[in-house]
């Protein structure tokens, strides 16, 4: 009777949640799957895709989205299962189904050729994205990106919600108050070793994270994270098309070495750039230095006039490290 009663209450509360926070934005289906989407802006479109755990609501909190949206036509999708959208799970959701159904919506909402920004997972869907429709993606722009398998504890840790049968019933019992208590440490690893801002501690909506169908999803990507990797890893270098990497140089959840750096080695003409005294969450820690950088990429690679944008391939990455605003 407790797990029934845990169950309902968690039940409720999820749908307490979503009248309290309504989708900001619109709806588009595609191949039966109907996803949530923010968009904002004119001009060339860039396509944002957000991080496991959050949201398209991670690039407004973070400003990211205003900031681009002033010069660029910015659309940000909720990955499948994540803020209000759908996960059918009488189907896959490795990284390359998420980036056909979103080069599915984007075909749908007439974004022609398009800048992918990704944060964290969303990093292995805009590859895939790239892999499948190269001449759809005119460049991409990976933050704090995880591009090669390691053993990772969180995936024991936190993929319990999307075993079958006992995943339903820990994600309407248990796991969201796990969740709750176990915020706090997830925010400071998150973030570490910078503070978490205060605009993310006060915004961030661990309610709407905290829905059993979103901790499912988050439960299946966090599991299928270093399998997803390891699926990419062999592909890397059919990655065509300009390519800037950054990385927060103290980043605890994945490393800035060993992933984000070596991959601008590894891809032709990859560009990185590491931000100093910064961890996972580079778009909230630094917002100004990410924008400026993701702006001088789009300049550099000509996407405001649509132009060629033809790129050096340097041996070596050249690397622009800027310290963190005091």
């Amino acid at each position: 009777m407790k797990l029934i009663a845990a169950a309902v209450g968690n039940h409720l509360a999820a749908k307490r949640t979503e009248r309290r926070r309504p989708p900001a934005g619109r709806f588009v289906t595609v191949d039966g799957v109907r996803l949530h989407y923010q968009e904002r802006g004119q001009g060339p479109t860039l396509v944002l895709i957000h991080g496991n755990g959050v949201s398209s609501e991670d690039y407004v909190l973070s400003g990211l989205f205003a900031e681009l949206a002033q010069r660029y036509r910015v659309i940000a999708f909720d990955r499948p299962g994540f803020g209000y959208s759908e996960r059918p799970r009488n189907r896959p959701w490795t990284a390359e189904d998420q980036a056909r159904l979103l080069l599915g919506a984007m075909a749908a909402l007439s974004a022609g050729e398009a800048v992918l920004v990704a944060h964290s997972w969303g990093t292995l869907v805009a590859m895939q994205a790239q892999l499948t429709a190269p001449k759809r993606i005119r460049g991409l722009v990976l933050m704090s990106g995880y591009y090669w398998p390691t053993v990772r504890l969180d995936a024991p840790l936190l993929g319990g919600p999307a075993i079958p049968a006992l995943g339903d019933v820990m994600r309407f019992t248990a796991s969201p108050l796990l969740g709750r208590l176990m915020m706090p440490l997830m925010f400071k690893q998150m973030f570490s070793p910078a503070k978490v801002p205060e605009h993310f501690r006060q915004g961030f909506a661990s309610d709407m994270s905290l829905r059993p169908s979103q901790l499912r999803a988050t439960a299946a990507d966090t599991a299928m994270m270093p399998l997803e990797a390891g699926k990419l890893a062999p592909q890397l270098k059919a990655v065509v098309g300009p390519v800037l990497v950054m990385s927060g140089d103290g980043d605890k959840i994945v490393s800035c070495e060993h992933q984000s750096r070596r991959l601008a080695r590894e891809l032709l003409g990859g560009e990185i750039q590491v931000i100093e005294g910064a961890g996972h969450m580079v778009h909230h820690t630094a917002p100004q230095v990410v924008a400026e950088a993701v702006l001088g990429f789009l300049r550099q690679i000509a996407f405001d006039t649509g132009g060629g944008g033809e790129r050096r391939a340097d041996p070596e990455p050249r690397q622009l490290a800027e310290p963190l605003p005091a």
